[in-house]
């Protein structure tokens, strides 16, 4: 009996260390660069979701490029959940430990902490369990995207599948929904609302009036300003409509964010020159 045990425990373990090392070399990660994926594992789990519930209920999600997300988007975006994005490898260690510290005070296993590499690879791939197996698999992906994708092409992607709502997904279909014009021509408090609802985007609606969503976007807000990412003077002026010689008035063209960086926060902070999603940059 003993022996039975031993050799089913064996078996066990050498099926997790399997299934954990496979995901080494499988999914092919590289297919990223130029191919969009048509639907990624949370988007599948939110549908059989909905199926358990019986609700009828499909994803909307539209791709944009990068060049159509305007720099103020993505920086609201950065600031609000992964603020060194772009000097880090895929982990945060800093903030994995801040978040390993409250979850020993607290006595659960949740890990935050979270970058956007780690959340992309969450949510194409995984779900939202926050077993540690799946973390591992969750760090193994974490590690492949880093070193086959660039930044631009990383943060694109997440943009576009991101969960922003019941069934909603993408930044595209986000500002949409709730601002209802297209990303590229939300404004920049528009877009720190939107960064501020990620944390729970089913729960918090960036367009209402939750007072958490309306502290953290300001907060993000404020830090655009500090950092010369955005001029509220200069959107003031942009946004009011313009008198023509006649004295008929007419609409003033979109405005365009300084992407000048003060020193408050990250200093690295940099969003490059936008990626064409159909030659993207190789890292």
């Amino acid at each position: 009996m003993k022996r039975l045990i031993g050799i089913l425990v064996v078996t066990l373990i050498s099926a997790l260390f399997l299934s954990i090392g496979l995901y080494f070399i499988y999914p092919d990660v590289s297919k990223l660069r130029k191919v969009y994926p048509k639907k990624t594992a949370f988007m599948e789990y939110r549908e059989k979701e909905w199926q358990s519930q019986g609700k009828k209920k499909k994803i909307i999600q539209q791709w944009v490029p990068l060049s159509q997300i305007p720099p103020y988007v993505i920086k609201a975006v950065l600031i609000a959940e992964d603020d060194k994005f772009w000097t880090h490898e895929g982990f945060d260690y800093e903030a994995m430990q801040k978040a390993i510290e409250k979850d020993i005070k607290k006595r659960k296993f949740a890990l935050g902490g979270s970058t956007i590499s780690q959340q992309l690879a969450k949510n194409l791939y995984l779900t939202p369990s926050k077993n540690p197996v799946r973390k591992i698999k969750e760090a193994i992906l974490t590690w492949r995207l880093e070193r086959n994708l660039s930044k631009k092409r990383i943060i694109e992607l997440y943009l576009n599948v991101v969960e922003w709502g019941d069934g909603l997904f993408g930044i595209e279909v986000a500002a949409r929904h709730y601002f209802g014009k297209p990303v590229s021509e939300l404004t920049a408090q528009e877009a720190a609302r939107l960064a501020a609802a990620l944390p729970n985007p089913i729960r918090y609606n960036p367009a209402g009036t939750s007072k958490f969503v309306e502290s953290r976007s300001d907060k993000i807000y404020e830090i655009m300003v500090r950092r010369g990412i955005v001029i509220p003077e200069y959107e003031e002026m942009l946004s009011e409509p313009a008198k023509t010689e006649g004295g008929d008035l007419q609409d003033t063209p979109e405005p365009v964010p300084s992407d000048t960086r003060g020193s408050h926060y990250d200093s690295n902070m940099n969003t490059g020159k936008p990626a064409n999603p159909s030659r993207p940059e190789k890292k």
